[in-house]
């Protein structure tokens, strides 16, 4: 029998699995083939729905579904965390003592919010990556009445656009609720520009000019000032607020860097082709936790997990499975909250930002819907 585990119940693992079950579904049926999910949690999140919330746009019940509701019944689920993996044994190791051996690999651990790596951020600021930091920007945002504005961003992060959205997603909220003209709103990033890559950092530009909201550039979080109510750069330039919201560095897994696979901030070293993990046939990775240069997206993991999926099926059945993964990745952008753009790109050719419209936006608006069906493998 040929055993496939899959740590990680997010979009990626998930995915995978479902698509992977789809395909050898005799072979399962036929006890050939056992496919393993271990997940942390026993409901599954649509992550890029925490954007929403703090605008009263999304609810937390609108984003949250039981994971054997998503995940193929000929899949066995395991609830538990991953806490040891041991590519030489072909062994993973769980919290509650359990071993279990694999035959393929498929780690899809995801990438995680560091707040705590900034300090003060937990005292005076807020973060939109998690479901109750979502909620208590929400209810600060609900009693806002205008004052200095600071969204500050760490790198890397998931969902790379979001802090752009939320932003101008923001000043379309204030003027809406009558605050604008009181409210200044400043965009803080580390690098050169708004934004790593040019051609978006050009349209961020522009439409921040157009809303007059201000660019710091090459502002490097240190630390937030909670009594004076500034967040603080590497180099001591200061943004006073009235209302943080940041954007924290993430970091891959703990178990990845535990484990000795990954870099210092555990993501893992990929073939950008065939997403099997360096020096290994047998492991491949999905998702947040690569290395790859590309964005960490759920449609990086869509696109992964269908070529990955139909090589590993292949293998099975005697076949090659040769296809490769060419770094395609596609965003949807808001640019407020009736209007919104798209991206798509791959490792060669890069992104070019369409003219936002509301059409757009309504497209988003059913993908974000159709991300229960897109997650079945159906889509």
């Amino acid at each position: 029998m040929k055993k496939f585990l899959i740590i990680g119940g997010g979009t990626a693992g998930t995915m995978l699995g479902n698509k992977l079950a789809k395909g050898l579904a005799n072979e399962i049926s036929e006890k050939e083939v056992k496919i393993t999910v271990i997940s942390e949690k026993d409901y599954h999140v649509y992550q890029p729905g925490y954007l929403y919330i703090p605008f009263h746009l999304k609810q937390p019940e609108d984003l949250i579904r039981p994971i054997e509701q998503v995940l193929d019944s000929k899949i066995e689920l395991i609830i538990d965390k991953a806490t040891g993996i041991n590519t030489t044994a072909k062994s993973v190791t769980l919290k509650n003592g359990k071993t279990l051996t694999y035959d393929y690999l498929i780690i899809a651990t995801g990438s995680h919010p560091q707040s705590v790596d900034i300090p003060g951020l937990d005292e005076a600021g807020h973060i939109f990556y998690e479901m109750d930091r979502a909620l208590k920007l929400r209810d600060a945002m609900d009693k806002f009445e205008g004052g200095k504005v600071v969204v500050a961003v760490g790198l890397p992060h998931k969902c790379p656009v979001a802090p752009l959205e939320f932003t101008m997603m923001f000043e379309d909220w204030a003027r809406q609720r009558g605050i604008r003209e009181k409210t200044e709103i400043t965009y803080a990033y580390p690098l050169a520009g708004p934004y790593g890559t040019a051609s978006v950092a050009e349209l961020a530009v522009k439409e921040f000019g157009e809303r007059d909201i201000s660019i710091e550039t090459f502002f490097m979080i240190d630390h937030v000032d909670a009594k004076t109510k500034e967040i603080v750069s590497m180099d001591g330039n200061r943004l006073p607020f009235d209302l943080l919201v940041v954007i924290p560095p993430h970091k891959g897994a703990d178990v990845i860097r535990e484990a000795g696979l990954g870099d210092n901030g555990g993501w893992l070293p990929v073939n950008r082709n065939k997403l099997n993990l360096e020096n290994k046939d047998d492991v491949f990775v999905v998702g947040d936790a690569t290395n790859l240069p590309i964005s960490k997206a759920g449609s990086t993991a869509h696109f992964e997990s269908e070529i990955l999926a139909e090589n590993l099926i292949a293998k099975v059945k005697g076949l090659p499975g040769n296809k490769h993964y060419n770094g395609k990745v596609f965003c949807f952008i808001e640019t407020g909250l009736n209007k919104a753009t798209y991206i798509t790109f791959d490792y060669d050719n890069p992104p070019k930002p369409v003219t936002p419209s509301k059409m757009v936006h309504y497209a988003k608006a059913a993908y974000n819907s159709g991300h229960w069906v897109n997650l079945k493998g159906i889509m």
